[in-house]
Parts: C-alpha cells; sequence; structure tokens
C-alpha cells in the first residue's frame, strides 16, 4: 500500500464532509489502513485487513514485513510527518538544552540559592549579620558561596532534565518500536484499532495549521488502561502526525520497559512533587520549552486509570502547568484535543476488580508488564480512538475571561494571576475536557451487552429478549446524542454473539438444555465496568427515575405514586450533590436540565406530567404505557444508578462505626483513614452475604471513598490534610453534632439522630428487593454490626495527636486520665 493510498493523507478536510452521511471508520489493523462504512452492504469482518504475518506460520512473509520496517518503505519512513521535527539525532540533547536555558528556571535557582545563602548567614557561617564599610570580604565570601550554590542546583537541574525528558533520538528506533507494539497489540485486540475518518481529516488539517504556525497539539485523552497512550502513538504513526510528548508517572520507569518508552516518547515525572520548588519550576520549564516549540504533548486529564469504567474527576496537576504557560504569555497558543479510547474488552480489568475489593496495588515492573502476555493470544475485540474537534487554548482563556469579568463585582479586574480566578479557569478547562471526551465516545457492544444484563430484573435472559434489549439501548444511545461503535454492516444478533466471544463465559453465562438459550451476568462486579461506560449518556434520567421510584416503591396504585414537581425537584438535587464526585453532570442550570430530561422521558413514554393553569409541571407518574410494558425502561434508568445509592447508603452506615464506644475519654478522638475505609469495605461485604446489601460493586473501594469524601464535604467527619512531604497517617473522626446516641442498658446505637436520618433518606431510593424484610430487627442487625465491626476499628486505629497507634484491647483496661476505657 502506497502513502498516498491512505485516505487520512487527503488533503482537503473538506472532503469529509461529502461522506458525512456515511459513518465510517479506519480500522488500523497490522501494516495497513482501509476506511469501512457502516452499510447494509458491506461484509462485516471482511473489510477487516489481516494483523501483521506470524513468525511461526508465515516466515518469509513475517521478514518481508520486517524488512519493510526497517528500511522505512513507504509511509514506514515516518520522514514526512505533520509537526515539528523528532526523531533525529542530538533531538534530546538539544531539548535539555532548551529547557536548561529557560528563564523561569534559572531565575529560580538563582533565587533559591539566595535563601541559602542568607539561612547560612542567620546561622552565623558566612560572618557577621550587619555588613558595614571594610567587611566586604564576607561579601566577596558570600557571593562566592551564591555562585557555589547556583552551580550545584544547576547540576541537579541537568541530572533531572536528563532523567525527565522523552529521547526521540532515532528513526529507526520509532519504525522498529511500532513493528514490535503493533505485532502485539493486534494479536490481543484481533479486530484492530478504529479510528473516524472524518475525524482523522479534521484533525489533520488542523495539524498542518498548527505546524505552520509552531503551535502544539495538547491531546487530553480518557485513560483506562495502559493501551491508551499507546493505540494513541500507534494511530499518530500511522496517520504521519508528529508524535506526542506523552506525560507518564515515573513508577512506570523501570528497568527494560522505562527506556523502552523514554525512547518512544514518554517524558518520566514524579508521582508528587511536594515542596520541591526546584523540580515544580523544572515541570514548568519543560511544558514552556515543548509548547512554544510546537512540540504535541498528551497527558491524562483524570490523572490514574479509572478502575471502574467511567471517567474521573479531573485532576489539575499537569493542566495547572499548561494553563499557566498560556496565561502568563510564556507560550502564544496551543490547540486542545480531546480524546476517547474505548475498548471491547480491558485488558487490566481482573488486576481492577482486585484493588477494588481491596487488594493492594501492586508496584509496576516488568513482570507485571511481561504477565499480559497471557492476552495476547486472546480475542480483545477492537479499540476505537475518537478525537474530538481540536480548540484554541488561547481562545478559551480569552473567553472565560471575558465571561467571568462580565460577571465579577469588580470588572476592572485585569490581573489573570489572581489565584481564585485561575482556579475557576482550570476547574472549567478540566471539566470541558471530560465533557467533551463524553461526547465523542463510542459505545461499545461489550458495554451495550453488559449494561442490558445488568439492568434486568430476572436471573437471566433469553437470546431473543437480550437482542431485543441491545437494539432498544443502541437507539437510546443515539437519542441521547451518543455515539455506538460501528458495526461495518452487521445484524444486531451478529453484533451480540460478537460481544458475547469477547466478554467470555467467566463474564457472561449461558444455560443450555432450555427452549431458548439463556444469559446471565455471571461476573457482576467485573460487568459492572463495563456498565459504567454508558452510565454518563443516561445520567439524568437515571437521577429523575431515582427519586420518582421513592414513591413507586411505597406502592398503593398509579394515584398514589404520584409526586409533586417539587417533591421530584428536591430529591433530584440531594441526589445529584450525593454524587457529585462520581459522576460529570450536565453544565446546564439543575432547573433547566430537570426540564429537558422530564420532557424527553415523557416523549419516550416513560413518564407523564400534568400541568396547572400556568403551565408549569405538578405532578409526575409513571406512564400507563410503560406500565403496560412492566415498566422495563424506567427500571432500566434505576438500575444504572441503584449501586450507586447503595454504596453512598454504605458509606453513611459506616460512619457509625467512627462513634466511640461508651464511656471512651475522648469523644473527639482520631482514628486511622485508611483502617476505617478497610472496616467500612468489610461492613459492606458482610452486609452484601447477610442480604441487608443488593449490589456487591456497592462495597468497591473508589464508591466508598466518594460516600467519605462526601461525608467530610457535609462537615459529619473531619480528615486530617498532612502535608505533601508528611509520611504521617491521614486521621478521621466524627464531628460531635452528628455523633449518634447509644443505648447503654441495652449496649447498641440507636437509630435515630441526624446520621440516622441521613442513612434513612438515602435508603428511601435504594432498590426494594423481593423477600427483603425491614423495620426494628433489621436496623438493630445493621447497627450491631457496625458496631462490632467499629469495635475492631478502634482497638486497631487509634490515633494519638502525634498519629502513634495506641492499641486499645477489651481485656486489658488501660487507664486513660483516671478512666478506665470500656471497650
Amino acid at each position: 500500500m502506497t502513502r498516498a493510498s491512505s485516505p487520512a493523507g487527503s488533503n482537503n478536510a473538506s472532503s469529509s464532509s461529502s461522506t458525512a452521511s456515511l459513518e465510517s471508520d479506519i480500522a488500523i489493523i497490522g501494516n495497513d489502513l482501509k476506511i469501512i462504512q457502516d452499510e447494509p452492504t458491506t461484509e462485516s469482518e471482511q473489510e477487516l485487513l489481516e494483523p501483521y504475518a506470524k513468525f511461526r506460520t508465515e516466515p518469509i512473509n513475517a521478514l518481508s514485513e520486517l524488512g519493510l520496517h526497517v528500511l522505512g518503505t513507504a509511509w514506514r519512513s515516518y520522514d514526512r510527518i505533520l509537526g515539528q521535527e523528532i526523531f533525529y539525532p542530538g533531538f534530546s540533547e538539544r531539548l535539555k538544552d532548551m529547557v536548561l536555558k529557560q528563564e523561569m528556571l534559572r531565575g529560580k535557582i538563582r533565587e533559591l540559592a539566595k535563601k541559602r545563602v542568607e539561612e547560612e548567614v542567620h546561622g552565623d557561617m558566612l560572618g557577621p549579620k550587619g555588613l558595614v564599610g571594610e567587611e566586604g570580604k564576607w561579601k566577596n565570601l558570600r557571593g562566592k558561596r551564591r555562585k557555589e550554590i547556583e552551580e550545584q542546583l544547576t547540576e541537579v537541574a541537568d541530572e533531572w532534565t536528563d532523567a525527565m525528558i522523552c529521547k526521540m533520538d532515532s528513526r529507526p528506533f520509532i519504525r522498529g518500536a511500532y513493528y514490535l507494539v503493533t505485532q502485539l497489540l493486534t494479536r490481543a485486540y484481533h479486530q484492530g484499532i478504529h479510528v473516524s475518518s472524518q475525524e482523522v481529516l479534521r484533525l489533520r488539517e488542523v495539524a498542518k495549521e498548527a505546524a505552520r504556525k509552531k503551535q502544539s497539539i495538547i491531546f487530553l485523552p480518557c485513560h483506562r488502561s495502559h493501551v491508551d497512550y499507546v493505540s494513541l502513538q500507534l494511530v499518530c504513526y500511522r496517520l504521519g502526525l508528529a508524535l506526542p510528548t506523552v506525560v507518564a508517572g515515573d513508577n512506570l520507569n523501570f528497568p527494560v520497559i522505562g527506556p523502552f518508552l523514554q525512547h518512544a516518547g514518554a517524558m518520566w515525572i514524579r508521582r508528587s512533587f511536594g515542596d520541591d520548588q526546584l523540580y515544580s519550576t523544572l515541570v514548568q520549564s519543560y511544558m514552556d520549552t515543548l509548547l512554544q516549540n510546537g512540540y504535541n504533548l498528551e497527558c491524562f486529564v483524570e490523572g490514574g486509570r479509572s478502575r471502574t469504567g467511567k471517567l474521573l474527576q479531573p485532576k489539575f496537576g499537569i493542566l495547572s502547568y499548561i494553563l499557566d504557560s498560556v496565561l502568563s504569555g510564556r507560550v502564544e497558543d496551543a490547540m486542545v484535543c480531546p480524546v476517547s479510547t474505548q475498548y471491547d474488552k480491558v485488558i487490566e480489568v481482573d488486576s481492577y476488580i482486585s484493588e477494588l475489593l481491596g487488594q493492594p496495588k501492586k508496584k509496576e515492573d516488568l513482570a507485571g508488564f511481561l504477565s499480559a502476555s497471557n492476552v495476547l493470544s486472546l480475542k480483545l475485540g477492537r479499540v476505537d480512538v475518537r478525537f474530538h474537534q481540536p480548540w484554541s487554548l488561547r481562545g478559551f482563556v480569552n473567553e472565560q475571561r471575558a465571561r467571568m469579568m462580565k460577571r465579577s463585582l469588580s470588572p476592572g479586574i485585569e490581573n489573570m494571576y489572581d489565584a481564585a480566578l485561575k482556579r475557576r479557569l482550570l476547574t472549567t478547562f478540566g471539566y470541558k475536557v471530560l465533557s467533551e471526551i463524553n461526547d465523542v465516545s463510542v459505545v461499545m457492544p461489550t458495554a451495550l451487552v453488559g449494561t442490558v444484563l445488568l439492568t434486568l430484573t430476572g436471573r437471566s435472559v433469553g437470546r431473543g429478549e437480550l437482542i431485543r434489549r441491545v437494539e432498544w439501548l443502541s437507539q437510546r444511545v443515539k437519542a441521547q446524542g451518543g455515539r455506538v461503535a460501528h458495526f461495518a454492516g452487521n445484524v444486531i444478533e451478529g453484533v451480540v454473539d460478537k460481544a458475547l466471544e469477547v466478554l467470555g463465559p467467566n463474564l457472561v453465562g449461558r444455560i443450555d438444555g432450555l427452549p431458548e438459550e439463556m444469559y446471565y451476568a455471571e461476573d457482576r462486579f467485573q460487568l459492572s465496568f463495563y456498565r459504567n461506560m454508558t452510565i454518563h449518556l443516561f445520567i439524568s434520567q437515571a437521577l429523575v427515575c431515582t427519586a420518582m421510584y421513592t414513591k413507586v416503591k411505597l406502592g398503593g396504585g398509579a394515584e398514589a405514586e404520584k409526586m409533586s414537581y417539587q417533591e421530584l425537584y428536591d430529591y433530584v438535587f440531594f441526589l445529584s450533590q450525593l454524587f457529585r464526585a462520581e459522576f460529570i453532570f450536565p453544565t446546564t442550570p439543575l432547573e433547566e436540565n430537570l426540564q429537558t430530561t422530564l420532557r424527553g422521558l415523557v416523549n419516550d413514554r416513560v413518564l407523564s406530567t400534568t400541568t396547572g393553569a400556568d403551565g408549569k409541571i405538578e405532578t409526575i407518574e409513571i406512564h400507563s404505557d410503560e406500565r403496560a410494558l412492566d415498566m422495563e425502561n424506567f427500571d432500566f434508568y434505576n438500575f444504572l444508578l441503584w449501586p450507586f445509592v447503595e454504596a453512598s447508603w454504605l458509606g453513611a452506615i459506616a460512619v457509625f462505626m467512627l462513634r466511640p464506644p461508651p464511656h471512651y475519654p475522648d469523644p473527639e478522638a482520631w482514628v486511622d483513614m485508611k483502617t476505617f475505609q478497610d472496616k467500612a469495605q468489610l461492613l459492606g461485604k458482610t452486609l452484601y452475604h447477610r442480604g441487608d446489601l443488593s449490589y456487591y460493586e456497592a462495597v468497591n473501594k473508589e464508591a466508598l471513598k466518594n460516600a467519605i469524601s462526601r461525608s467530610e464535604e457535609e462537615g459529619i467527619i473531619v480528615v486530617t490534610r498532612p502535608g505533601k512531604d508528611s509520611k504521617a497517617p491521614q486521621r478521621v473522626r466524627l464531628e460531635l453534632e452528628w455523633t449518634p446516641a447509644y443505648d447503654e442498658v441495652k449496649d447498641e446505637l440507636i437509630a435515630e439522630g441526624k446520621l440516622w436520618d441521613l442513612c434513612e433518606f438515602i435508603d428511601r431510593s435504594r432498590r426494594d428487593a423481593k423477600g427483603k424484610k425491614e423495620g426494628v430487627s433489621v436496623r438493630r442487625r445493621i447497627l450491631g454490626l457496625a458496631r462490632s465491626i467499629g469495635e475492631g476499628l478502634w482497638e486497631d486505629a487509634v490515633l494519638e495527636p502525634e498519629g502513634v497507634p495506641m492499641k486499645i484491647r477489651r481485656r486489658q483496661g488501660i487507664q486513660t486520665g483516671g478512666v478506665t476505657a470500656r471497650l
């Protein structure tokens, strides 16, 4: 295949408009690239080219393909890229020299040296503190000392820069790396990497203009897998775009893999900078150097990988450096390109589940990377990479600045370095990127099947019903403005079969020997990862239906299940606050979003409303057509949110464990946060196995952390924040006004007070499982379990103010301030 035959090589961006009516992908598999269109006449997988030849079965073809890469034949030469020149001898030395010459870095070195000299003067190490007249010799000594410190700091900066910067020095290396990684990746993801032809054509036009202006493209992808940065690098290489420098945590910089990634474009940064002013200035100088010279950049807006399948809240570390480059004027402009990467199946999900269930996170090492080799022979489906339309960072700053100044009470504010203003810009920046990632994300077949299996009321579902609901969900995704991965002409049955094949029997069980084969969720926890890939599309509907469920749950027929608009609004507001750390919500005001969502649900005949003489909605109820369908669509939206409701309820119940045991001398004692989180997870697992919790995924570590964070934000608990360099453990205690009552006669917690009221308010929207008993005995059992596990918490995790563990055992009557601590 010649370079010119690549459709992404077109110089005419407008050519995409002629094919806009035909949804199409570009399949990147092995050593070729081809547009495939989602048309009924297109044969399904026949459109996808085969991966590279295998050495075992086709040694001659494999050697031929390898030779083409070594020699750099046609597009493989990677010598006519769109962007600034990279991969040439001396690149890293030139880049390093530019970083070290940054005035910001030089100024910080002078500042730190001066401060150090001043400290030594105050310590009587460099002569008298007061210098007058003939004491000029001390000035010379101090001058020499300052110069000596500057040289030492420069050496440190030089060493750190060398370890940090990407080393794109060899074009033969990147050719070979592309060949090797593609060999591995296309054996795991046998259906290849797909991108939208329209998006690629548009991106190339932006890249041409950016190269002309010597501007960078900042790729900001979501982060679900280590494959994210690999797939984006492969796409850029194959389409002739300058590879971005990838901001990566130095936890990946271990033998063999670390140097390989660094020579392929990775820059290493510490996971935490602490208060190291030199290091943080060095990182800023590096960002400035890349952006001033038009080198492309890639970093993950979420920080780490999402273990749950949905987008995480934005992390503002590197984003802050990027924004500062433009705000300060050191960089004129850069183009921002949000990127979505979706998978039929994520390689690391098994390890994610272990972490979410409380297993310690394993340190990244070569053995861990090599252990992924067992998936290279599996059929994991495909990877879909989608690019949002790039936009000017300078244009964004100017637009937001104008808005903020217009709303400000002090319109004369001109200082863009006002801390509050910068924080608002940074927050808007982060959430804008996340929203646009969601906008271009595609829903994969595995996510469709996983979502359907987790939103059905029965134990299993017949094949026909599964296909029907997958087709319904596909239509709902599109109606919400979402995009479903192109099926390349496959009928829906074929799509479902492919998804079931990729998910495998460990995730989806099958029952044969019945009139129709039946499928069920074998591993609900792992399937929830794929369900969470769709939830952002329906979060508004889920909030409304879950609020409506608080009435439906009470029963009594259609008339009794009506809900007033104000009741609905209040509970939707409560839920949106409850889950503000869980989901990326629409940016429109709640009232506007609620009205829009209700109109959609009414049009879909899920809900119906009545309006008053003023035209305002007065009551909401389940539509009669929905009741005739046994409320399957209404239940669908509830099933999406119920696991998160359960997790929030569990988080509130867990706070009861923070109540000090009776007669404990200090009602405001601290306990270790990590131990508290572990005990909360233990509480959840026990409640699940005893039948008091419906969803096992509610005990996942991330959901509990979010619930605990909300308790802190609401002032229910107090959490210490040790300094960045402090090794002191994080501590937590219960606020006195939220302390639950205790019946010392019965020796039990009492189900009353502000904390219990919160638990009850959340409980109103929890799923009412059939056969589930409610009442005094259940409350007593739940709180009794919280008290029992809480005793272990107080034995193991009580901390003195200095953070030293203070073991208190029931068998030991330890005297504290004259009072025996009876536990």
